[in-house]
C-alpha cells in the first residue's frame, strides 16, 4: 500500500465522524501523490503525512452569556491550532450553528496550505463556536463575545495564535472580542486581525478576499488570452466576500447578475446594483428577496441552489462549503461556463471539482482564490508590529502582488509534477512542499 492510501485510511478510521474533515484530507493526500511519491523515503522517514493531518491542539470549552431576558445560555467554543510550523496560528473564528470540532478541522487544515501560499510566515489555524449572531441585540453580541474571549485570551497572542473573523465574526464582533482581550490582559497589541481602523486594522482588510478572488481570475484569464472585461459572471453569497467580488469584477468590467443567500438568490440582467445590496445585507442586516422589491427587471428565486442554473461565463461561489454538487456542476458546464473560483472555502464538493477538472474549466480552488483575505491580515500583523499604517493603494498594491504569485506558484507546482492546468494538484503542492521541509528541518516536534 502507498503512503498516502495507508495515512488515508488511518484518518478514515479514526475521524469517520468528521465528514468535512475527511473530505478536505482525501482532496489534499489525493492531490499530493505525485509529490509524495517523489520523496516518499523522506516524507515515512520524518512522519510528514501523519504529523500534517492532526492539529498541534485543540481548544474546547463553554461558552456562558446571559441573553436580553436574563436567561444563562450556553453554547461551546474551539481553537484549532492546525501547524505553526512555518509561523503563528492564522485563522479566523467562526460563529454559526453548523460549527462543530470536525467543520473547524478541516478548515483548519485547509488554512495551513492557504497561508503557505501567500508567502508570508504564518501557520494554519481556526476556531469558533455554534453560537448564531442572526437576531440577536449588540447586548448579546457582546455579553457572548466577551465570556468568549475570556477562555480563548490564554491561547493566543501576537507571536502565537491570531486569529481574524469568518462567517458571523465581523467588524462588531472582532471589536468586542479585541475589547475584552485587552481588558483582560492590559496589553495593546496586534492579536486579532479584521480590526476597526481607529485601533490598528489595515485599510483594505474588508475588501481583501472578495478584490482578491477577482484579482486571480483576472490573471487566470490572461494566460488564456481572454480578459474580465465584457464577461457575465454568476455570484452566490452576499456576505462580505461576495460584495467584494461584485465590485472588483464590476470595476474591471464584467456584469455580475445573481447574488444569494440562505433562503434563495436574485438575477438582475442589468448587472447587481451593489448600493441596494450593501443597504439591505450591512446596513440592515436583511434577506436578498428584497432587492427584488427595489430593483424593477430583478427576480427573486426561492432556493440558493438555483443560482448555478444561471447562464454564465464566470461562477464565483462565496457563500458556504459543499453549495455546489455534481448535479450543479454539470448545470454550469452545460451552460457555458468556462471559469470557475472559489471565494467560499471548500464550496465545491469533490465530485464537482472533478466534473470541472474532467470538462477542463479553468478552476482555482478556494485556498489559492481566496487567500487574499488571509494575505492582508498578515499584513495587518506587520503594521501593528511596526505600528505603522500603510495607504488603501500599498494595500492593495501588495494583495494584487500576493494573488498574481499565488497563480504562478501554483501554475508551475502543477505543470513540474506533470498535472498542468490542474490548479487543485498544484495549489495543494506549492502549499505543502514549503510546509513539510520547515517541519523536516525543525525535527520531530
Amino acid at each position: 500500500m502507498s503512503y498516502v492510501d495507508e495515512v488515508m485510511e488511518s484518518v478514515r478510521r479514526k475521524y469517520a465522524a468528521e465528514p468535512e474533515f475527511l473530505q478536505a484530507v482525501s482532496e489534499v493526500l489525493e492531490s499530493l501523490r505525485a509529490v509524495v511519491e517523489a520523496n516518499e523515503e523522506k516524507y515515512r522517514k520524518y512522519g510528514i503525512l501523519e504529523r500534517i493531518v492532526e492539529p498541534e491542539r485543540i481548544i474546547t470549552f463553554r461558552v456562558p452569556w446571559t441573553d436580553d431576558n436574563g436567561k444563562v445560555q450556553v453554547n461551546r467554543g474551539y481553537r484549532i491550532e492546525f501547524n505553526s510550523a512555518i509561523g503563528p496560528y492564522k485563522g479566523g473564528l467562526r460563529f454559526h450553528p453548523t460549527v462543530n470540532q470536525g467543520i473547524l478541522k478541516f478548515l483548519g487544515f485547509e488554512q495551513t496550505f492557504k497561508n503557505s501560499l501567500t508567502g508570508l510566515p504564518i501557520g494554519g489555524g481556526k476556531g469558533g463556536s455554534d453560537f448564531d449572531p442572526k437576531g440577536k441585540s449588540d447586548r448579546e453580541v457582546m455579553a457572548f463575545c466577551q465570556s468568549f474571549m475570556t477562555e480563548l485570551y490564554r491561547h493566543i497572542g501576537p507571536d502565537t495564535d491570531v486569529p481574524a473573523g469568518d462567517m458571523g465574526v465581523g467588524g462588531r464582533e472582532i471589536g468586542y472580542l479585541y475589547g475584552q482581550y485587552k481588558r483582560i490582559t492590559g496589553r495593546y497589541e496586534g492579536v486579532l486581525t479584521g480590526k476597526g481602523l481607529t485601533y490598528g486594522g489595515s485599510l483594505a482588510r474588508t475588501e481583501a478576499t472578495g478584490f482578491g478572488l477577482v484579482y486571480i481570475v483576472e490573471e487566470m484569464l490572461k494566460h488564456v488570452g481572454e480578459k474580465l472585461e465584457g464577461k457575465r459572471v454568476v455570484v452566490s453569497g452576499s456576505g462580505n466576500v461576495a460584495i467584494y467580488a461584485v465590485k472588483k469584477a464590476q470595476e474591471l468590467g464584467a456584469k455580475v447578475v445573481t447574488m444569494s443567500d440562505s433562503n434563495g438568490y436574485i438575477v438582475d440582467e442589468n448587472g447587481i446594483d451593489l448600493d441596494v445590496i450593501k443597504d439591505i445585507k450591512e446596513v440592515k442586516r436583511g434577506r436578498i428577496k428584497e432587492y427584488a422589491d427595489r430593483v424593477p427587471g430583478s427576480v427573486y428565486h426561492e432556493g440558493s441552489k438555483g443560482v448555478w442554473g444561471v447562464k454564465c461565463d464566470i461562477a464565483l461561489p462565496c457563500a458556504t462549503q459543499n453549495e455546489i454538487d455534481l448535479e450543479s456542476a454539470r448545470k454550469l458546464v452545460e451552460n457555458g461556463c468556462r471559469t470557475v473560483a472559489e471565494g467560499a472555502n471548500m464550496p465545491s464538493t469533490l465530485e464537482a471539482a472533478a466534473c470541472f477538472l474532467e470538462n477542463k474549466l479553468n478552476y482555482m480552488p478556494a485556498k489559492a482564490a481566496n487567500a487574499g483575505g488571509v494575505a492582508v491580515s498578515a499584513l495587518e500583523m506587520s503594521q501593528n508590529s511596526e505600528r505603522l499604517s500603510w495607504s488603501f493603494e500599498q494595500v492593495d498594491g501588495m494583495l494584487k502582488d500576493i494573488m498574481i504569485n499565488i497563480y504562478a506558484m501554483t501554475s508551475e507546482a502543477a505543470k513540474k509534477y506533470g498535472h498542468e492546468g490542474d490548479f487543485v494538484v498544484g495549489a495543494n503542492i506549492a502549499g505543502f512542499e514549503k510546509v513539510a521541509e520547515a517541519m523536516i528541518a525543525q525535527g520531530v516536534c
